[in-house]
């Protein structure tokens, strides 16, 4: 099992595949998430959703880059209804329609859309329904904004 992962490795280092975030935090790609400011996004949902971007993009520079404009929809939904003709599950979708803007040129650098649901199990107490509601709601708003983020990086990796 040796011989076959010193073989293995070689020839993975010679692919040509180089680590996204090479230079830690003065690298190309942390050093372009941070000049990138979000704009404001309303609702509950944006206020959530700009503070999980802001998290990830790291502490704004003050004179950023780019701007990050996001666009959320989300939609909550019943399914599975019971013998009884209750709701039994609903589906919680966040979807983000995004733009980063070059803050120079006014040009839109990239123009894209992310989005995840859950599943979410209605139960008896309305209380632990509308809690559950809540973390998916929590949930997906992270789960959305790691994608964007990587989009964005991705982006930003490739045009320097």
């Amino acid at each position: 099992m040796r011989f076959l992962v010193l073989p293995l490795a070689l020839m993975l280092s010679a692919c040509g595949l180089s680590p996204m975030y090479a230079g830690g935090g003065d690298g190309q790609v942390a050093t372009g998430l941070s000049s990138v400011s979000v704009s404001a996004i309303p609702g509950q949902q944006g206020w959530l959703m700009r503070d999980a971007l802001n998290d990830r993009l790291g502490s704004a520079s003050a004179s950023p880059r780019y701007r990050l404009d996001v666009r959320l929809d989300d939609q909550l939904e019943g399914l599975g209804l019971l013998s009884d003709d209750t709701i039994g599950r609903e589906r919680r979708t966040l979807r983000a329609r995004y733009r980063l803007v070059d803050l120079a040129t006014g040009e839109t650098v990239l123009d894209a859309t992310a989005g995840a649901d859950a599943g979410i199990d209605v139960v008896s107490s309305e209380y632990a329904t509308i809690a559950a509601e809540q973390t998916a709601l929590e949930n997906l708003t992270v789960e959305v904004a790691n994608r964007i983020v990587t989009s964005v990086a991705l982006k930003l990796r490739t045009a320097g």
